[in-house]
């Protein structure tokens, strides 16, 4: 792991100094998970892949303002998905309305369902039937691992209407399950 995060901040420093190959090698090293995270998003292979090479563009151009506080995988990440939630906003013209307050599900009311006899695709089917924020939501938070705090400042909202959004998403995913996929 170190030596890999030495060569990666090797890589970096070429890439600052506008070294092509250094370009190729990190986008050779992260290009599958950043489409595929832009791909969860926004559900589409084609856009995914314009974002996802857009994002890296982005990346390379932007590169001295990454401080590597965090990994520069997660940075890059971060780029992604602001890309896709920018790009997806664009295209369907989301109309965001705020959402009311709502007391969240406990899990005494939920009922005896067997989750976990689904498969990873039968969920992530169901995530992707949801509508577009509760999707998006919903990928940052199980998919992703983002808390609350960073997904209400990706998706521009509040953190309680992003507790709310999250909550909302997993009961609706779980009616979707219950009923696609009664066992």
């Amino acid at each position: 792991m170190q030596h890999n995060n030495q060569h990666i901040t090797q890589l970096l420093r070429e890439c600052k100094n506008g070294k092509q190959s250094a370009q190729f090698e990190i986008y050779k090293l992260y290009y599958k998970a950043m489409y595929n995270t832009a791909v969860r998003i926004l559900k589409d292979s084609f856009e995914a892949e314009d974002v996802m090479q857009e994002s890296f563009l982005i990346a390379f151009e932007k590169l001295s303002t990454f401080k590597a506080e965090v990994s520069f995988g997660a940075w890059l990440k971060r780029i992604v998905i602001n890309k896709s939630i920018t790009h997806l906003r664009k295209k369907s013209k989301i109309k965001e309305v705020p959402l009311d307050v709502v007391k969240e599900q406990t899990d005494e009311s939920i009922e005896d369902t067997n989750y976990e006899a689904l498969s990873p695709k039968e969920i992530i089917s169901g995530i992707n039937k949801l509508k577009d924020n509760y999707r998006i939501a919903l990928t940052l938070n199980l998919i992703e691992g983002y808390d609350y705090e960073e997904i209400s400042e990706i998706m521009m909202i509040t953190n309680q209407n992003s507790r709310t959004t999250i909550s909302r998403a997993k009961n609706k995913l779980r009616t979707l399950l219950k009923t696609d996929y009664a066992r």
